[in-house]
């Protein structure tokens, strides 16, 4: 596998800081700290859901993988907005 088959590989729910990346260049700087904490988590899932590569199941997202996959995208969108 070379370096740039990287972003190629598969997420699982998880993967909290990949599929917190994936989501911060979906949606850029237009969501900031605040609106990423008011995301319903029914909305998140379906957005991880939708993402490419991602491979978890809908019955096994909790809500603490939820929890901790928005935290990250606030992170991301942190160290990108600076």
């Amino acid at each position: 596998m070379s370096f740039k088959d990287i972003d190629n590989l598969p997420m699982q729910w998880s993967d909290h800081e990949d599929i917190a990346m994936a989501l911060y260049e979906n949606f850029g700087a237009s969501f900031n700290e605040s609106k990423i904490y008011r995301v319903r988590f029914t909305e998140l899932m379906e957005w991880i859901l939708a993402l490419p590569h991602f491979e978890g199941k809908k019955e096994d997202c909790s809500e603490g993988h939820l929890e901790q996959i928005q935290a990250k995208w606030v992170y991301e969108w942190r160290d990108n907005n600076r």
